[in-house]
């Protein structure tokens, strides 16, 4: 009781010292509407018939500690993350429940970069951290399954914008640091030089991490560079290099463990050396032609480089080809082209959208017995082609000024081909191949009474195909001949509007069919790998709310708050080892989800951002045996923004865990022996200071 009281009085009082005692009206921060184009079309956000979500560059940065995407995606209802404090297993998303069952990385919901994917052709996303929190403007989350318009493993689609540069030169430090041997430095610079728009950023950062065996460190490179051909066409190209050296693998403990020490790592992964080194590089190219008000063409081509090398804390079997080392290099590239054709249509305005998609993953992925942190002998080497085409068309149909329709659909072919290199030399090839063919409908409706009053409903679907770690086969090598994609029809309807400039607001009430859910499972023999299985159906019943409030009597001041109600359960799931789990909840997801924020801009340049986020209990296993308890965690932050000639000057102070809450950042969905937790810090400071010089001023 007494961290909590100290927690409220800090955070009261430094909200309380922030406000002045006179306001001007006229610094009233407003509510504004904003264009989105995660629909592939540029709208506004609340004349859109689908649940969008939009995070901006101020909840993104200010004043953040910057480990992760999850920061400040935890204002996103219907969004649910985990795994933000152990690098090796890299950030966990899932929303409406889709990549809830990722074992690593991010399944189920696609995302992207400045319009470049970082989510592979075989719908696995084995890391953002190459996306730099530092220089986003803005993120926008598609709440819906959109297979219409993505294709394969996009229950939601996450799209992150990077800043441009600004008018005027500017570069600009920014160093943090804080308790576990955390500490960040980053440098960005950007402008403006004729028809040449700039911005880099490069950053270094390394943590030692709370629990013991957690160290990691990474060195990313970001930029983009968008040249004005004409004044109706121009070409943006991004660059980005990561180097991570280190990302240490603590594991999951179980309960006892938990009790006697949060900050252990799980002894096994400490012998074997978990975690793995890796290093990336990207580059991406739009070009955007614009023909009169009527015609739009963008194309985009993309390349990216990865070389990867882990350790799983076990050692192996040759004759199952499950080296506890993996070693790969991926060559991932493709692109693609759309056409928007925008004019009348027998006397009403309509937008039509035309495009394609090529993805291509190309791994070439050996994998060895793992002697204790040393490389023993090879277990596998083969080589993993996955390929996607898609072709899709949309349209929105105005039937009158406040009636909208809209309409598409989608076609597409996945191919997976293994060609193996070691069996087939021992006599037993274990090359094959499979490909999986999707339509994907949409239709939804708008009706718009004005600024604050638009209703939508939409239907949507989409499919997920497992991906190629997924294919492992639990009865020897090979693909696992038993997996199909996991489909799903998503109904919703929503209402949302923006009132007189100081509300918000966003409703949304939905309900998925999901028919052949993948789910993970772990085998006694080999209790630290994931094989994956088809699960029968599955509801998943929801509704999200979201809301925004700048009262006008005191200007800077802004409320935000979210609920998310999560309903998700096996209709029918029969297991292959015969275990019966119809009617249980999906594992992974909490029931309840909460969010509150205070934030305080006081004109002055001081600034208070006070968060509180409550998650539900959830379950930890398919079986539901294992409950993990709710838990609510708040965060405050304040800083100050002051400005000397050219100068910006930015120190900010954060506390995360105010209240020092006994929770977990990870739970490892269906770990054999009990294994499903990973704590998550105490109370935790960090601090910082970001100065800007602007050359132009």
């Amino acid at each position: 009781m007494k961290k909590i009281r100290l927690g409220c009085i800090v955070a009261s009082a430094s909200l309380i010292s922030s406000i002045p005692l006179n306001v001007n009206a006229e610094d009233i921060r407003q509510l504004n509407d904003i264009t989105v184009q995660s629909t592939r079309l540029d709208e506004s956000q609340y004349k859109t018939p689908a649940a969008i979500s939009v995070v901006n560059e101020d909840d993104i940065q200010f004043g953040r500690q910057q480990l992760g995407l999850d920061e400040s995606l935890i204002k996103v209802p219907g969004l649910f993350a985990l795994n933000r404090y152990n690098a090796a297993q890299e950030l966990r998303i899932s929303i409406r429940g889709f990549g809830a069952r990722s074992p690593f990385g991010i399944r189920g919901v696609k995302i992207f970069a400045d319009g470049i994917p970082s989510t592979l052709a075989d719908g696995s996303t084995p890391a953002v951290s190459d996306i730099d929190i530092g220089s986003a403007r803005k993120i926008e989350v598609l709440r819906s399954p959109s297979s219409s318009l993505y294709g394969s493993s996009s229950g939601g689609v996450i799209n992150v914008y990077t800043e441009d540069g600004p008018d005027e030169p500017f570069i600009e430090g920014r160093f943090s640091g804080g308790e576990f041997d955390f500490h960040k430095e980053q440098i960005k610079t950007g402008g403006q030089t004729g028809p040449l728009n700039y911005l880099v950023n490069f950053s270094h950062m390394q943590n030692g991490g709370y629990r013991d065996f957690s160290d990691t460190e990474k060195f990313l490179f970001n930029s983009k560079f968008r040249y004005d051909i004409t004044q109706d066409s121009s070409l943006t190209v991004t660059a980005s290099a990561i180097d991570a050296p280190e990302d240490k693998d603590p594991g999951a403990i179980n309960a006892a463990a938990v009790k006697a020490d949060p900050t252990q790592a799980r002894q096994r992964n400490i012998d074997f050396d978990s975690g793995e080194e890796f290093d990336q590089q990207k580059l991406g190219l739009v070009y955007k032609y614009n023909i009169g008000n009527n015609h739009a063409f963008r194309l985009r081509n993309y390349y990216s480089w990865r070389n990867f090398s882990g350790r799983l804390p076990f050692s192996g079997s040759v004759a199952e080809g499950n080296g506890g080392q993996i070693d790969y290099q991926r060559f991932f590239f493709g692109g693609g082209a759309d056409y928007t054709y925008s004019d009348n249509f027998f006397n009403h305005d309509n937008r039509l959208i035309v495009g394609f998609d090529v993805d291509k993953q190309d791994d070439d992925r050996k994998r060895f017995q793992n002697n204790t942190g040393v490389r023993g002998a090879l277990t596998l080497d083969q080589n993993e082609n996955v390929t996607s085409y898609g072709i899709f068309i949309h349209d929105e149909f105005q039937i009158t000024d406040t009636l909208g329709l809209t309409a598409g659909v989608r076609y597409d072919v996945v191919n997976f081909d293994v060609k193996d290199h070691f069996f087939a030399n021992a006599g037993g090839d274990e090359t094959g191949d499979v490909t999986f063919h999707e339509w994907n409908p949409r239709v939804g409706i708008l009706w718009s009474l004005n600024q604050g009053i638009n209703l939508y409903a939409n239907y949507t679907t989409s499919f997920e195909t497992p991906g190629t770690a997924d294919f492992a086969n639990p009865n020897g090598g090979g693909l696992n001949p038993d997996l199909k994609p996991q489909t799903a029809d998503n109904y919703e309807i929503g209402i949302k509007g923006l009132l007189p400039g100081s509300v918000s607001y966003d409703i949304t009430v939905f309900h998925i069919n999901v028919d052949d859910e993948l789910v993970s499972f772990e085998l006694p023999a080999q209790p630290d790998r994931k094989f994956f299985e088809n699960a029968g159906k599955s509801t998943h019943d929801g509704i999200e709310a979201g809301f925004s409030f700048q009262p006008i009597s005191i200007p800077g001041l802004k409320f935000t708050a979210n609920y998310t109600y999560s309903d998700f359960t096996f209709d029918t799931f029969r297991t292959r080892g015969g275990d019966n789990f119809d009617g249980n909840t999906l594992p992974g997801i909490p029931k309840h989800q909460i969010y509150g924020e205070i934030s305080y801009y006081a004109p002055g340049g001081m600034y208070t951002i006070f968060e509180v986020q409550h998650v539900g209990s959830l379950f930890a296993n398919n079986s539901n045996s294992t409950k993990v308890d709710s838990y609510q965690v708040a965060n405050l932050r304040v800083g100050y923004q002051g400005e000397f000639r050219n100068w910006e000057i930015t120190p900010f102070l954060g506390v995360n865990n105010l209240f020092d809450e006994s929770y977990n950042s990870n739970i490892r969905i269906n770990a054999f022996g009990g294994r499903f937790f990973e704590p998550a810090p105490d109370r935790n400071f960090y601090a910082g200071i970001t100065a800007r010089m602007n050359f132009g001023q």
